[in-house]
């Protein structure tokens, strides 16, 4: 999936229905000139319903519509016939899709299952005919119900991205290499911050026709939780990865001091982060010597000794292999 393709955030404008209005008729047939009071009822206008796709990966298709309104109930007619309801509109949205008030921010529901779905805006009632106003003494009423008008929202639609696992660093940490070396995917590969600006998903394949799905999450700076650079842009999609990969770069100053950032950063945003099994890798190997690389492999078991970790080189494959059934090995605990 290119990264042009990979729309995760979008706001719409949807209208439901209108109800349809209640019908004033007085019944008129052969030999019956005074026939009491028989109009129908409106019918509902339509509602808009949010509904979960487990086949789509993007919000790409909003990217070129974002006015979506249902249909109107039809007006009631004689011998009581209540109007058609108006057509329900169904929005499609991928699983991991958070539905936000545009207007208030406040997060409406979240679409978190294959089957899921919501009504985001209800249709307008129908107005009820004027039979229903018949009474003992006002036996030919002249009047009924309007229908109701429908509802307008604006709303805001973000996309977590759903992989088994997500890669997590700072920019230029290797997490795009690490990706187009391990998948078929292709991401913009270049030496300056935020390369990635959206995530990029790839099939990693394993043995015996095996094989899962990694996503590589825009880098992370310091103050990423509380919206610096596109931090809450890039969060979120951590959130739905079943297994966390910290990719830390040989040539930092300080690895302690690195992965204890990144993991600051993931917590303050959202604490649940810390539930999730991580594996720990310094990646770009083949900037070091082997007396450096000695020194890295001693610090790596000094400084995660209950932690799966492990030093690779996407640049020439050093390890990959051992990536793989680590991950693996993780993913099927």
């Amino acid at each position: 999936m290119t990264e042009g393709n990979f729309v995760d955030y979008v706001k719409l404008y949807l209208s439901s229905g209108k109800g349809g209005k209640g019908s004033i008729h007085l019944h008129r047939e052969k030999f019956i000139t005074k026939g009491g009071p028989d109009g129908g009822d409106g019918g509902r206008g339509g509602h808009v319903v949010i509904r979960a796709n487990k086949n789509l990966w993007t919000l790409y298709y909003f990217k070129f519509k974002k006015h979506f309104a249902a249909g109107h109930g039809e007006d009631g007619s004689k011998n009581r016939s209540s109007g058609a309801q108006g057509e329900d509109l169904y929005i499609e949205v991928p699983v991991g899709t958070v539905v936000r008030n545009s207007n208030t921010n406040e997060v409406i529901f979240e679409i978190s299952e294959a089957s899921q779905e919501e009504i985001i805006a209800k249709g307008g009632l129908g107005g009820r005919g004027n039979w229903h106003f018949k009474s003992s003494t006002r036996q030919t009423p002249r009047y009924a119900q309007p229908g109701k008008d429908g509802v307008d929202i604006s709303i805001t639609l973000e996309l977590k991205v759903l992989a088994d696992v997500g890669l997590v660093g700072f920019p230029n940490a290797g997490k795009s290499t690490l990706l187009s070396v391990l998948t078929a995917a292709k991401p913009k590969i270049a030496d300056y911050e935020f390369t990635t600006l959206k995530p990029n998903l790839g099939i990693v394949e394993y043995r015996d026709y095996r094989s899962f799905v990694m996503a590589d999450i825009p880098g992370i700076i310091e103050g990423a939780s509380e919206g610096k650079g596109l931090g809450h842009y890039f969060l979120r999609h951590i959130e739905r990865n079943s297994i966390l990969l910290y990719l830390i770069p040989a040539d930092v100053h300080d690895l302690k001091k690195a992965f204890d950032i990144l993991q600051k950063e993931l917590v303050r945003y959202n604490p649940k982060l810390m539930d999730k099994d991580y594996v720990v890798v310094l990646s770009k190997a083949d900037l070091l010597d082997e007396e450096l690389l000695a020194e890295y492999t001693l610090e790596m078991k000094d400084l995660f000794k209950e932690i799966p970790h492990l030093i690779i080189s996407s640049a020439i494959q050093f390890k990959l292999a051992e990536l793989k059934d680590l991950l693996w090995k993780q993913l099927n605990l």
